[in-house]
This record gives C-alpha cells, sequence and structure tokens, in this order.
C-alpha cells in the first residue's frame, strides 16, 4: 500500500483515520486549517452516536457537554411549542471536540498536514495523484472528508456545484439563560436559527439566512436587527446575551442538493457525501456514522489477500444510501416548514396540536444507535 489520504480533519476525517489506525492501517489527513478552530455548525450530535463513540474512547466526557432531551420551535411572529426528544443527543463545540479527537489521532501515529489544502485529485492506474498548494502525494485509497463544499468539488466536476445555493450560515457563541437541556429552532423570513447550549456555560447560535437578506441588508448587524428581531425570541438572545467572539464565523453557497458517496473512486463521507438540512440537527452525527461505515469497510477490504475496489465502492455506496437516503430526503421536505410566517406558524401548530406527527416528523432526522 501506497498509503491511505483523508481530505478534510473534521468530524468524519478525524473518526475515520482513528478508526483505521485502531486496526493497524495509518492515514495521512490533509487540513487546510490548524487545530483547533470553529466552524460553522449547530453542535448538537444525537444520542444515536454515544455507543460508538463510547466503544472507542472517543465521547466528549471530558467536556461534560449539557443533556438535550427537549425541542422548542418558535414561528416567525413567536407562537411557540415544545416537544421531548424521545433519542436526544448532547452539545459540544467543534472547537474543542475536533481538538480532542486530533490528539487522539496524532497519539495514534496518524499523519497530519496542516494547513494545507487539496487542490487537485486524479485516479489513474489504480493509484491516486492528490496536489495539494505545497507538495504531490500519492495513495491507493483516498476519502473526501471536506465538508460542504470545496474547490476539489469543481475539479471533480460534482453536478450540484453546477447550481447556485442561495443560503449563508452564521454561527455565534454566546453566555445567556438558556435551558441546558434545550434545543430551539426560532424562525424568521426566509431562514431559521438554531440555539442549544455546549461546553463550559456557553450556548452555540447558529442561523441559516437567504442570501437575498443579507444583498438587502448590506451586513449582518443591520439583517438581524430588521428580520430576525422580528420573532421575539431572537430578538431577547440578542439583545440579553453576551456575544464571545469579536466576530461571527460564517460561510456561503450551502448546498442541500443530492450527491453521490463515491466520486471518481473517492469515498465521501459527512457533508461531502451530502447535507442534511441544519434544522434537523444532526449533521454531526451523520459525519460520525459515515466515517464508521466507511472506515469498518476499507479495514474489511484491506485485510483481504486481494484488494476489490468496485467491491468497496459498490459496498460503502448501498450502506450510506441505506443508512442516510431517506434521512436527507426527510430533511429536505421537513425544510418546507420553516422560513416563512405561514409555514412556520403550520409547524408550531402540528407540534401544539398534533404531537404525534410532530414526533413522528422529528424521529425522521434521528437514526438508531449504532
Amino acid at each position: 500500500m501506497k498509503g491511505i489520504i483523508i481530505i478534510g480533519g473534521g468530524l468524519a476525517g478525524l473518526i475515520a483515520s482513528i478508526r483505521l489506525a485502531s486496526e493497524g492501517f495509518i492515514s495521512t489527513v490533509i487540513e487546510k486549517k490548524k487545530y483547533p478552530f470553529h466552524r460553522v455548525c449547530g453542535e448538537y450530535i444525537s444520542n444515536e452516536t454515544v455507543p460508538f463513540l463510547k466503544t472507542f474512547g472517543l465521547f466528549p466526557e471530558k467536556f461534560d457537554p449539557p443533556n438535550v432531551n427537549q425541542l422548542q420551535l418558535t414561528s416567525v411572529n413567536g407562537k411557540e411549542a415544545i416537544l421531548g426528544l424521545d433519542l436526544g443527543g448532547f452539545g459540544v463545540s467543534r472547537f474543542s471536540f475536533d481538538q480532542f479527537l486530533y490528539e487522539k489521532a496524532v497519539g495514534l501515529g496518524v499523519s497530519f498536514l496542516l494547513e494545507e489544502e487539496a487542490i487537485k485529485v486524479s485516479f489513474e492506474g489504480d493509484n491516486f495523484s492528490i496536489t495539494t498548494n505545497k507538495r504531490t502525494l500519492t495513495a491507493d485509497l483516498v476519502m473526501g472528508c471536506y465538508g460542504k463544499r470545496s474547490k476539489l468539488d469543481i475539479v471533480l466536476n460534482r453536478s450540484f456545484v453546477k447550481k447556485r445555493s442561495p443560503y449563508i450560515g452564521v454561527k455565534y457563541h454566546i453566555r445567556t439563560d438558556h435551558p441546558s437541556n434545550r434545543i430551539s429552532l426560532h424562525n424568521f423570513k426566509d431562514g431559521y436559527c438554531g440555539v442549544s447550549n455546549i461546553e463550559n456555560g456557553k450556548t452555540n447560535l447558529c442561523y441559516l439566512s437567504h442570501r437575498e437578506n443579507i444583498k438587502k441588508f448590506g451586513n449582518l448587524p443591520d439583517l438581524e436587527r430588521a428580520v430576525l428581531y422580528k420573532n421575539p425570541y431572537l430578538k431577547y438572545l440578542f439583545n440579553n446575551s453576551e456575544f464571545l467572539f469579536d466576530r461571527p464565523e460564517t460561510i456561503n453557497e450551502i448546498s442541500f442538493e443530492t450527491k453521490l458517496p463515491v466520486e471518481n473512486h473517492i469515498l465521501m463521507l459527512g457533508d461531502a457525501a451530502g447535507m442534511i438540512t441544519p434544522l434537523c440537527g444532526n449533521g454531526m452525527a451523520l459525519a460520525i456514522h459515515s466515517a464508521k461505515i466507511a472506515s469498518e469497510l476499507v479495514i474489511k477490504h484491506l485485510k483481504q489477500v486481494n484488494f476489490n475496489r468496485n467491491l468497496l465502492e459498490t459496498e460503502y455506496s448501498t450502506q450510506w444510501r441505506s443508512s442516510f437516503k431517506n434521512r436527507l430526503r426527510a430533511g429536505r421536505q421537513i425544510q418546507r416548514l420553516f422560513g416563512s410566517e405561514w409555514a412556520s406558524n403550520l409547524a408550531v401548530n402540528l407540534a401544539r396540536y398534533s404531537k404525534p406527527v410532530a414526533s413522528f416528523l422529528v424521529a425522521q432526522t434521528h437514526g438508531n444507535p449504532f
């Protein structure tokens, strides 16, 4: 083996590298930033991940993550409903969790190329050539774990990049009086905001907005005052919280279009394979689960006398679709209940007066423990 290259050191890339190393397969992770750093993310992880994380010593117990078992929904005009979360989850920041996993990976011998970006990947003669901004590498196997959107997607001519996405994401960490067991989804015109607690008494506030909002108002503070403040819960949060960042984390071109789990023989993991809508709050769980599936299939096939790439790719595609395709589709459908006054009122009324239906919809965004 010339080796395994993992492009992207987020949750999927870190988990995959750790799982591979636990079986003696050491990979090289290419990450364009340097740990620790913040990412635009809801920072809520479904409890479906807990058995796997605890089995491999990866549950972030040291941060005493708050346990989340309640969902609050509010409409654009401030109607409220509260639901119990049967499975629930926990809150932890990417700043802390990624650093924790990075240290675990380094301890297992995983190699990291930090502050380096993969700009081209080609596959010829059963081998990969990976060009970064600093060097060229060769590998037998490549995993794409680089998140929602990358220059590589354009180089690989992936179909979803041909469709412009209208969404931007914005994240703050704040100190406020948000209940520790609650995740909240607050609607505003052409967007919604998730709020949940993380470690050290902090709260994550992350919202998704249509780019027309930022075009109209020119900057985030004016957008927030003009649009988000129409929801009284959001107005209260913005006016009665301590904002801990000098400036918010932002990301553009968030796409929920269908993607393929294998492109040009690259196994795609996490958001690179498909992104669940943020209101479903489970992108981190999907990243962890996809890393488990991919890494364990790679381990299985690399232990065979004759490595069969086509069979590996077929099995991964099949398992990925079986595990996530319906959840991503459900997320896209549920998103239609958010982001407008009429639709958000319908969502809140469902939660208030048709709790079995609302609970069913919530369950569609959570998987089974693994």
